[in-house]
């Protein structure tokens, strides 16, 4: 009888220690949260490092800066992501803030036989007529007259762009705006436009897959899906009149005289800054949160999430061609935090 007594207790401590675990894996926190495919290659990679140093797992929607805002303004999820900076009258008027999270560029990409990535130079004014369908063809002589060294195909240009609300579309048409008067007259800056011509893809991952398949196309993405996809990118005419190179030097290069300081609710464009090096379709990727938060836990581990990837994530993000925000940014990103983001009581959160 004894013996039968120890055994129930036994399998009674087993019992307990495995609802004890059970309740344990349960209770595991998830951050949610949703928007632009601009950063989702560098969030993956901080999400799955942090997961494994915390525990805390990232469930993050891919579904373009439109979706996100409209999420995080159904308060649908924890936070919403952005390539669209919210202008400060958009923020009040939801209750939000908006801080940056890291910066990168948005390169042209093409399907082109026999042309190597990197050679091929587009001026600002026909990439911009390109995608108003006033260069149909890869041989037109403005073309032409910038590649003289090039054997450009006869081929029709199938443009491709995106289909869903997009800050990367935002990004783009703003320096498409800049660059072209009759862009900015006919088409304008938006995360959706009325697109002239041209084919759309779902996100970056669907832009990319689109010029993969499609022989004479071009597209725009984030710089990290043509690494990953090893799309062929061009040379790009910048601000200065140079033909300069997507690469993490050059965006740094626009990035650098940001006036974060100055940026009422960080509010800041980056495309076609001025600078020898310069990439001009440069920009900001950001996180939108509430200022008053109804589960202040929950806002607290997102805070613990961003602060960590802050201090980091930095050697990821270089690894895959962004730029970290830079340390004095972290810090008044930080000091709006403990200002603005309040529990239920006013209480700060983080």
């Amino acid at each position: 009888m004894e013996f039968l007594r120890t055994g129930r207790k036994i399998i009674l401590l087993a019992i307990s220690l495995a609802i004890g675990f059970s309740c344990q894996a349960t209770a595991a926190v998830t951050i949610n949260g949703a928007g632009a495919t601009f950063p989702y290659p560098v969030y993956s990679k901080w999400a799955y490092t942090y997961n494994r140093v915390s525990g805390v797992r990232l469930n993050y929607q891919s579904i373009g800066s439109g979706g996100g805002i409209r999420q995080i303004e159904a308060k649908t999820v924890d936070f919403g992501a952005s390539d669209a900076p919210l202008k400060p009258a958009e923020l009040n008027k939801y209750g939000l803030m908006q801080f940056p999270m890291i910066m990168g560029g948005v390169v042209p990409v093409v399907h082109l036989s026999g042309i190597p990535s990197g050679k091929l130079k587009l001026s600002a004014a026909n990439l911009a007529d390109i995608y108003l369908g006033k260069i149909t063809k890869w041989n037109d002589s403005r073309i032409a007259a910038n590649n003289p060294d090039l054997s450009l195909p006869a081929a029709e240009i199938t443009v491709v762009h995106r289909s869903d609300g997009s800050g990367t579309t935002w990004i783009f048409t703003n320096y498409l705006s800049k660059v072209s008067p009759d862009w900015k007259k006919d088409v304008g800056n938006n995360k959706a436009v009325q697109w002239p011509v041209g084919m759309g893809g779902k996100g970056n991952e669907g832009v990319a897959a689109f010029v993969r398949m499609v022989k004479g196309s071009i597209g725009y993405v984030e710089y990290a899906y043509a690494l990953q996809n090893k799309m062929t990118v061009t040379l790009l005419q910048n601000h200065d009149g140079n033909f300069v190179a997507p690469t993490s030097k050059n965006f740094q290069s626009a990035a650098a005289g940001a006036d974060w300081a100055n940026a009422k609710g960080y509010y800041m464009v980056l495309t076609n800054q001025p600078g020898p090096t310069s990439w001009p379709i440069t920009g900001a990727s950001f996180i939108l949160m509430y200022k008053n938060q109804t589960k202040p836990a929950q806002a607290k581990e997102v805070l613990k999430f961003f602060a960590w990837s802050y201090k980091n994530g930095a050697k990821a993000a270089m690894s895959l061609d962004y730029v970290p925000m830079p340390a004095k940014v972290v810090k008044m990103v930080e000091k709006t935090w403990r200002k603005d983001i309040h529990g239920p009581a006013g209480e700060p959160i983080f």
